[in-house]
């Protein structure tokens, strides 16, 4: 069996980490390249870089931090975030940086995902999927049978597609990972969407990242074993010191999971 993968997640804006509450009030955490080496000395399995305002500025994300991260850690790193052609692909991979995040561009152009891994392989290519549960009193509850609507733009627009089917979609198209994040989870330590993770889980056949909600170390287990989530990404308990990589590895391992101590 697979190691489950314990993944600190840097959301980046104006070169800062920053940590909000469902993608909103935004606080800063720090400089990202300081906190990512600081997380491999912690014992990450992996980092995830996001640069959440590229897309809605309009810009390309963060190639010199991704150059500096390349230079002084040594851990596999995902960046994400302002991504809209191969040639942005391209340009971040060579750069350092080990997989690339696709998620507003992926909806807006799908064919994105085929070529990116047709280019580099599919396990470069990360499709995020935000997701927000629908109201089911709504009108449009039928249109999402999953109960789950797929959101883009920073979570901020909505989109016509429910989210198992745009998963199922992604993964044929060659998307080699789904970093799936609940929305109305996010940064409310109230645990992951255990519903929302089985149901994709159910869907795909490649790994799944679950994202946003992390409180207590039961709620990681949760993710992982309830929720058949690959791995586990978390932000500001992190960030703010609530719980180190190694408490969350050492819990648990000591629950029977799988982890690399």
């Amino acid at each position: 069996m697979l190691a489950k993968r314990i993944i600190p997640c840097l959301d980046v804006s104006n070169g800062r980490v920053v940590k909000g509450i469902h993608f909103e009030n935004l606080k800063d955490a720090g400089d990202p390249v300081e906190s990512a080496m600081f997380y491999e000395a912690e014992g990450a399995d992996e980092i995830v870089f996001l640069d959440i305002t590229a897309t809605t500025d309009n810009r390309k994300t963060m190639l010199d931090v991704v150059r500096r991260t390349a230079e002084n850690v040594f851990l596999p790193f995902t960046v994400g975030g302002g991504v809209r052609s191969v040639d942005d692909i391209r340009e971040i991979l060579s750069n350092g940086a080990d997989k690339v995040s696709l998620n507003t561009a992926a909806v807006e152009n799908p064919e994105l995902i085929h070529y990116g891994a047709e280019e580099f392989g599919a396990q470069c290519v990360v499709v995020a999927i935000d997701a927000k549960k629908v109201d089911p009193m709504a009108q449009t509850a039928n249109d999402f049978p999953s109960g789950y609507q797929v959101f883009v733009g920073g979570g901020k627009i909505p989109t016509p597609f429910d989210v198992l089917d745009w998963a199922k979609y992604a993964v044929e198209l060659g998307a080699g990972e789904i970093l799936l994040t609940s929305i109305d989870r996010d940064g409310t330590n109230e645990g992951y969407d255990i519903d929302l993770l089985q149901k994709v889980a159910g869907a795909v056949n490649v790994p799944l990242i679950a994202s946003g909600g992390a409180g207590s170390l039961v709620h990681f287990r949760d993710a992982l074993v309830k929720g058949r989530a690959d791995a586990v990404l978390a932000a500001s308990v992190f960030h703010y010191g609530k719980f180190t990589i190694k408490e969350v590895k050492e819990y648990l391992s000591n629950e029977g999971v799988e982890v690399r101590i």
